[in-house]
């Protein structure tokens, strides 16, 4: 025979229900305290399972359940379940304001605004993180007012990089809207620097330069991120934080590329290379030897850069990073054309083909497609120049670039072989297209067609309906029906009714148990408030990024590998490098007597870095 279940809480008399209340609180505390050690101690998967006990115990204390629902949050977003992390931080946000706790409010709001930066919603975490900073002005709370302000600026920084990402545009020459968004991003790291001074907090203040040197360094601002990126690295020595000093040796190297110093950014990136020994990070390595590969080619240092490029395809190999090891192979063949090796140069080229195959960069395969058939041609393998033209192109011209007609093969007048550009040209709409829309246009006008009304039928009444509309523009007041009103108030009370049933309830929220002791700490469901127009501004902020999230998504970037910097700006380099070189090209028609006459003279050697 089952065992009879044990009596709800309100069945027990007065002490009982106590006692057992007593009991429930203990635990749910308990729970959400190891949950807490363990989250502290860095398994945050243990500790989302004790706090998710701790919610399913429940608590009266609207403290604790706000504190639990932040953590559950914050745990949740360190395991990158960002849906889930905001998911407990609109709990915690609804439950602030149903509190009336002010300072709580301002915590989640501020929790949301990263969440949302992370899932790239930049609109929505803007407004969340706006108001974390408004609530920490109200209350005088300064650091919370340095927190928000820093948060805005990262919202903005990662808004304003991912439009460049976007764009493929190079440092200094961005579309307005992308500049006018980094110049906000600069402006509250601005604000959150004084505040942090004010503050004295040094380890605040080297995020802050590290930040204002990238957001300077994107708007093309070298010399003054190589100013902010001194102070950063200063800041690191000061506080031993190696991680630190290796970005901000990296970031420095960066800058005085585009500066034209790269003997001076061959010792940053050595140092670079130095500490992520130190710090035992592979792909750390791999990527200052990247760096250093290239920045040797811009010196023509080219045995130097083989060297670097060689340890940084060993070091891809071993961390099996197929985007890194695709990179260093073009760069080694392009180092070992400089260098008068067309052979070893074009065992690499084959091998970046075949990575490029594998993981789907059709960019690296065109580009790796065109170079191997040049240094076939060079090495004297295929038998006219006319078969070197033959290989499968299909899409390189439509991307950007411009396959060129070697007049003289030799190593002389080789180019440096470069990647496409992620450019699109605009092509004519196919005979298929333009029937399509023929279809279409018919179809379409068949339906107004159905539409219409008959003419025939009211042409008796023309004139008189003619003023009949007369007298009504001139007399607005009069055209207006005696049920108008009642149809806007019937059209208002249900958009109400509308409104009310998407509202989030308190009683909804999971964990929270609604007792004598703390209902009257929340606010009534049907406490009447007029919405302000603070109100109506962020709603139009979250419909306009509700219709950016349906906008169609950008064509793929390129794969990225671990071994290869996030901020590859030696493909900025070649961008202009190709620029350059297209500026140099000699019209064939023009120089067809030239040819004649005798080979041309070979152009002047512009260096490339050897980045896609």
């Amino acid at each position: 025979m089952a065992a009879p279940a044990p009596p709800a809480a309100e069945e027990l008399p007065g002490p009982a229900t106590r006692r057992l209340h007593s009991r429930m609180e203990a635990s749910c505390l308990e729970l959400a305290l190891e949950g807490e050690r363990l989250c502290k101690a860095g398994d945050f998967k243990a500790g989302v399972a004790f706090f998710e006990a701790a919610v399913q115990v429940g608590t009266e204390d609207l403290k604790t359940l706000s504190a639990i629902y932040s953590q559950l949050g914050n745990a949740y977003f360190y395991l990158k379940e960002y849906s889930r992390a905001l998911q407990f931080h609109k709990h915690d946000l609804l439950l602030a304001r149903t509190i009336g706790d002010r300072m709580g409010e301002a915590k989640a709001s501020g929790n949301l605004g990263n969440t949302l930066k992370v899932l790239g919603r930049f609109d929505e975490a803007v407004v969340c993180c706006q108001r974390h900073l408004d609530i920490a002005q109200e209350q005088g709370d300064k650091v919370g007012e340095a927190r928000a302000l820093y948060n805005i600026g990262n919202v903005y920084h990662a808004k304003g990089k991912q439009l460049c990402w976007n764009t493929a545009q190079d440092p200094g020459h961005l579309p307005p809207d992308v500049r006018e968004t980094l110049r906000r991003a600069s402006e509250f790291y601005e604000r959150n620097l004084c505040v942090v001074k004010e503050l004295g907090d040094r380890a605040a203040q080297g995020r802050a330069y590290g930040n204002l040197g990238n957001t300077h360094y994107l708007l093309g601002n070298f010399t003054e991120a190589t100013t902010f990126h001194k102070e950063r690295l200063a800041i690191a020595k000061e506080f031993g934080d190696k991680a630190a000093e290796r970005r901000a040796y990296s970031n420095l190297g960066n800058a005085h590329v585009f500066l034209g110093r790269f003997d001076v950014a061959t010792e940053y990136y050595k140092k670079t290379l130095q500490l992520s020994r130190q710090l035992r990070d592979q792909a750390v390595e791999a990527q200052a030897c990247y760096s250093l590969g290239n920045t040797y080619t811009l010196l023509q240092d080219y045995e130097r850069a083989a060297e670097y490029h060689l340890r940084h395809l060993l070091i891809a190999q071993e961390l099996a990073d197929r985007v890194g090891e695709g990179r260093a192979c073009w760069s080694l063949g392009n180092t070992y054309v400089s260098m008068g090796s067309p052979a070893q140069a074009l065992t690499f080229a084959k091998k970046h083909l075949q990575i490029s195959q594998e993981i789907g960069d059709r960019s690296g395969e065109l580009t790796a497609r065109m170079n191997v058939a040049q240094l076939q041609l060079a090495l004297g393998r295929l038998s006219t120049p006319a078969a070197a033209e033959k290989p499968d192109l299909a899409g390189y011209e439509a991307q950007g670039a411009r396959p060129k007609r070697t007049q003289r093969l030799s190593a002389e007048a080789w180019d440096l072989l470069r990647l496409p550009l992620e450019r699109a040209v605009p092509r004519a709409p196919s005979s298929d297209e333009e029937c399509f829309f023929d279809l279409l246009t018919k179809f379409q006008s068949s339906r107004m067609d159905d539409q219409r009304c008959p003419l025939e039928e009211g042409q008796l009444g023309a004139a008189e309906a003619a003023a009949t509309l007369e007298e009504q523009a001139a007399h607005p007041a009069m055209t207006a029906s005696p049920q108008t009103e009642e149809f806007f108030d019937l059209i208002a009370s249900s958009q109400s009714r509308r409104l009310d049933d998407q509202r989030a309830s308190v009683g909804s929220l999971p964990g929270l148990r609604i007792t004598h002791n703390n209902v009257g700490h929340l606010r009534g469901d049907g406490d009447p408030q007029e919405p302000g127009d603070e109100f109506f501004n962020m709603l139009i902020k979250y419909q306009s990024s509700r219709i950016d999230d349906q906008r169609c998504p950008p064509p793929d970037v390129l794969p990225r590998g671990p071994t290869v910097p996030d901020e590859d700006f030696f493909s900025l380099i070649q961008r202009v490098q190709a620029k350059r070189m297209d500026e140099q090209r000699v019209d064939l028609a023009a120089s067809t007597q030239q040819d004649a006459g005798g080979p041309p003279e070979p152009q002047q050697q512009q260096c490339q870095p050897g980045a896609s």
